[in-house]
């Protein structure tokens, strides 16, 4: 075994030995399971954080179906000039208002090049 030394806050260090009197451990066997027990967190972390999430939704209540939920999320993210605008607007219509379909028509007729040319003041 090696041995470490370290700068510990006196305020840390007090509750680590009061700690250890309490369990009748000694600080070092304290300090050994920390590191050993923070080693183990994070290899969990950083191996498993996929399955911890998997299904993590699956309880919710406050949101109704999760499928649907995500769906209507995904579906707020549409913008007039996407391919599946209309798609998305007739399964979602409240998600949509004049001002997104003005700007469809807009996107539509520059596509078609049937879109003016714009109109500049003069600088004069």
């Amino acid at each position: 075994m090696t041995r470490v030394l370290a700068d510990i806050p006196a305020d840390d260090l007090q509750w680590l030995d009061q700690r250890a009197a309490a369990l009748g451990r000694s600080r070092a066997a304290m300090l050994r399971e920390a590191v050993s027990t923070f080693r183990a967190q994070s290899q969990s972390e950083n191996g498993d954080w996929l399955d911890r999430g998997f299904g993590l939704w699956k309880d919710r209540t406050d949101i109704g179906d999760a499928v649907e939920w995500q769906r209507r999320e995904r579906a707020s993210w549409t913008r007039p000039w996407d391919d599946d605008y209309e798609a998305v607007k007739a399964e979602f219509p409240d998600l949509f208002d004049a001002e997104d379909d003005r700007q469809r028509q807009v996107y539509l007729d520059m596509v078609a090049g049937r879109y003016p040319e714009p109109i500049y003041p003069d600088p004069a």
